[in-house]
């Protein structure tokens, strides 16, 4: 099943700024935060989610949801709705959580993965 947008670019002349995002350039309208300009920018995946691999887009803007996550200039999980945007910027999508992985023993790591795995997602 397929929507429509909810975001659609507004209308008339907009001033760009130049960021990167996933290593190409990429002119983005300016904006209060990255993730406003991404949406404005035609991006529509911002991080796949670690459990289905289903691609992720803001969903509140406010900070509550955490759909939004992103690399931005090198540090990892942010959010993007509450991150001010600036020329200049390096944004990644979020395809995993490497820094969690890498930080975890392999029992610990195992333990996290079957409780992943027999969880109830949803209601």
């Amino acid at each position: 099943m397929s929507t429509e947008p909810l975001f659609q670019p507004l209308a008339g002349p907009t001033t760009t700024v130049a960021v990167t995002f996933n290593g190409r350039p990429l002119q983005v309208p300016v904006a209060s935060n990255v993730a406003a300009a991404l949406l404005a920018a035609g991006v529509r995946r911002f991080r796949n989610s670690p459990v289905s691999g289903d691609g992720r887009a803001p969903y509140c803007m406010m900070g509550v949801c955490f759909e939004c996550l992103l690399k931005i200039d090198g540090t990892p999980n942010r959010q993007s709705c509450l991150v001010p945007l600036r020329a200049g910027m390096a944004i990644c999508t979020q395809d995993s959580l490497p820094e969690l992985l890498e930080s975890t023993d392999d029992s610990a790591l195992a333990l996290a993965q079957a409780q992943v795995a027999g969880a109830h997602h949803g209601i």
